[in-house]
């Protein structure tokens, strides 16, 4: 009996020590994502969140808001991130001081301007130089934003800075505040703000700088040149989610796309969702696939030669990167 007795314990206690020394489950890399502003106009990346592709991949993506392009460059070059969405312009200023630190733009996500123009009033003939000695609340000097609409207006036989007054020392989170408090004629705003402004009764949509720009790369993941090459596994299936997310958008319905994203949104309501989704799926904003092509930079670049920020064009090679993307394409179906 005690022989048997001995045993079970040894039994008891060997199965213990087995539990207590079993694997840890693996977790997933955490990869930090700036992301310039939060929009429903990078709809395609929050369905890569709550569809499960960044997980299904392989990644755990922690997002957070820069609140423009510049400071998420500087997460970037500090560390706090490990990729960031912004428009390619922050790349090209930082190569044009020939910085150590390079900025690589890896995969595009959309295609044209996100913004609107908001009115105080309905506008339904609404034309460029209705804004002629009016006064704008418009972006940060530089910033793509910002360039697109001053390379709009002068198209439209509109001077800026000469034939309207723009504002440009307002935080890009407070310009629909200030509008509501009665700063400004017009308003370039993102969705869901503009929605948001109509719902209200504050302001009226007049016009899409998406439509009224043409198509350029308007952002882009980024990530600094050392992450990439320490880290090119987690890029390509950060990659691989977004094209799949991208697919997936171009796939589905605008209230099919706003109820994937409604867990980021939940503050918004979910019909207002919904049409600021279908504003922007009804405009082709959203890239079909991640590719940066040469061309869609080589405007941008037009743009930011045309405003005063570069005084010649930055090489293809020197700020963007393809083989992920093209990887990707060639793989996902």
């Amino acid at each position: 009996m005690k022989k048997f007795v001995s045993i079970l314990i040894i039994i008891i206690i060997s199965s213990l020590l087995f539990v207590g020394c079993k694997p840890k489950e693996e977790t997933l890399p955490k990869v930090r994502v700036s992301e310039v502003i939060h929009s429903i106009f990078y709809a395609p990346q929050y369905v890569a969140l709550h569809l499960g592709f960044f997980e299904e991949e392989g990644l755990d993506v922690e997002l957070a808001v820069a609140w423009g392009a510049d400071r998420g460059a500087a997460a970037l070059l500090s560390n706090s991130a490990d990729i960031a969405l912004f428009g390619p312009e922050a790349a090209l200023y930082i190569a044009r001081e020939q910085s150590d630190t390079k900025l690589i733009a890896f995969a595009q996500l959309t295609k044209r301007d996100g913004s609107f123009f908001i009115a105080r009033e309905p506008m339904p003939d609404f034309k460029w130089e209705d804004v002629k000695g009016k006064v704008i609340i418009g972006g940060r000097p530089g910033g793509v934003p910002q360039m697109v609409q001053e390379y709009v207006l002068y198209h439209n036989g509109v001077i800026p800075h000469v034939d309207v007054e723009i504002i440009q020392n307002i935080d890009l989170a407070a310009t629909a505040v200030a509008f509501s408090n009665g700063i400004g004629d017009f308003l370039q705003v993102f969705e869901p703000g503009a929605s948001m402004l109509e719902k209200q009764g504050v302001g009226y949509v007049v016009a899409s700088f998406g439509e009224a720009g043409g198509e350029i790369p308007y952002t882009v993941y980024h990530a600094t040149e050392k992450y990439i090459n320490e880290n090119p596994e987690i890029i390509q299936k950060f990659t691989n989610a977004i094209y799949r997310a991208q697919i997936w958008v171009d796939k589905h319905s605008a209230r099919e796309i706003a109820e994937a994203i409604r867990p980021s949104f939940q503050e918004t309501d979910f019909e207002l969702l919904v049409s600021a989704v279908e504003r922007y799926k009804n405009g082709d904003t959203w890239s079909k696939d991640p590719l940066l092509r040469p061309e869609a930079l080589d405007r941008l670049q037009e743009i930011a030669i045309f405003n005063g920020q570069l005084t010649e064009k930055i090489p293809y090679e020197k700020v963007v990167r393809t083989d992920f993307a093209n990887e990707a394409i060639k793989n996902i179906r």
